[in-house]
């Protein structure tokens, strides 16, 4: 097989894309390097300074100075000061993942040289789908439509009564409530939208990577023809998953302590929300499940007939008494004694049919299911918690 340069190989989630070049352009993300720092500082400082400072000189920061101060508006504050910041720093891995595992695919052995082009085009063409000005401007657009559709519905409103100039329930805000609006929301939103579309980037170039004629191995030991190393990728949207479980989150607790919501009626909520996480975030591992079906299909066949004949030429010399001459698969150093051609067929007969396991699932679930736990435990003892949660998981 040719050696591919690092360049056809190298492939990003982030780097390349209009937002990142954008960033680049105007100096916040460096020239090498993601400046994520630098970023979720600076972010933090335009999304929730202005509304604290605002608040504070208006007294409305605390208890006592409003029925509803912005302190007790969890949601606020996470989404400012810990959700922005972790869809910036997911960035580094959305550019440190695939770059280790698409070379893999290669590397291993796994796409042979007569599909390589293939490969390769499949990735520059991924590349394309990542740098679309068009797909940007429907984030953006999107991200306006939102803004407007939703900029005064029941839910945000409640979430800024604190600076409602009038009182609660009338459609008078102050600078902080304008800002939040119009200003915190839509960073969010946008944000959260361009790592949706980056999913769909992964979801379509791992379609089209499993329609690849790929050398799966039926007896490697990870159990999915040598797939295992695809279970780092849903690790990449952990933080996006814990920055929206962590906004759903704080508004639950928020009504929890302050408006006598009960914490057993969010168990159907919080179910849909973790499903929902897992169908789509692990949605591009699933596309490999025709490929490894069919493996596991004709492996045990292949692998069953030749366990088959395998044992009954050791019945035919040591039960039976023959004298075999010429049997070389009873020499076969690959082969072994009887008990490990067992174990290798008992290796394909336990092939999954999805590259998913612990490792993936529990990329997944933790970061969905870890900033619920404080909302758990204002009623429910924190460590009954835990533990049904453990023995769920483990």
């Amino acid at each position: 097989m040719s050696e591919s340069s690092p360049d056809e190989l190298s492939f990003s989630l982030v780097r390349g894309d209009p937002w990142f070049r954008l960033q680049r352009a105007i100096g916040l993300i460096p020239s090498s390097g993601l400046g994520t720092v630098r970023r979720c500082v600076m972010f933090a400082l335009v999304t929730w300074l202005p509304l604290a400072i605002w608040a504070v000189l208006s007294r409305r920061a605390f208890p006592g100075e409003v029925a509803e101060p912005l302190l007790q508006h969890f949601g606020i504050h996470v989404r400012c000061l810990l959700a922005i910041p972790l869809l910036l720093i997911a960035e580094a891995a959305g550019d440190l993942f695939p770059r280790r595992l698409l070379p893999y695919f290669i590397t291993s052995g796994l796409v042979q040289e007569e599909t390589r082009p293939q490969f390769l085009g499949i990735i520059r063409a991924a590349e394309r789908m990542r740098d679309s000005w068009i797909a940007c401007g429907g984030v953006l657009g999107l991200t306006i439509f939102l803004t407007l559709a939703g900029g005064y519905d029941s839910a945000h409103v409640h979430e800024i009564v604190w600076a409602n100039s009038e009182g609660i329930g009338q459609p008078s805000l102050g600078f902080a409530g304008w800002w939040y609006l119009f200003v915190v929301r839509p960073i969010f939103t946008f944000l959260l939208l361009v790592w949706l579309w980056r999913l769909l980037v992964g979801i379509v170039l791992f379609w089209r990577i499993s329609r690849l004629d790929l050398r799966l191995v039926p007896t490697h030991p990870d159990r999915i023809g040598g797939l295992g190393f695809l279970e780092d990728f849903p690790m990449i949207f952990g933080p996006i998953i814990f920055a929206m479980s962590a906004v759903i989150a704080s508004r639950w607790g928020h009504d929890v302590l302050y408006h006598q919501a009960q914490v057993d009626s969010l168990k159907i909520p919080l179910a849909v929300f973790v499903v929902s996480m897992l169908v789509m975030f692990l949605a591009p591992l699933g596309f490999f499940s025709r490929s490894l079906r069919r493996l596991k299909h004709h492996g045990l066949l292949d692998y069953g007939a030749l366990v088959g004949q395998h044992g009954r030429l050791v019945r035919r010399r040591w039960i039976a008494g023959e004298e075999i001459a010429d049997a070389p698969l009873l020499q076969a150093a690959e082969l072994g004694p009887v008990i490990d051609t067992v174990a290798m067929y008992e290796v394909v007969a336990g092939i999954r049919v999805v590259p998913i396991g612990k490792r993936s699932l529990l990329a997944i679930a933790l970061p969905a299911l870890v900033p619920m736990l404080p909302v758990w435990a204002i009623q429910i003892p924190l460590k009954e918690m835990v533990m049904k949660l453990l023995g769920a998981l483990i």
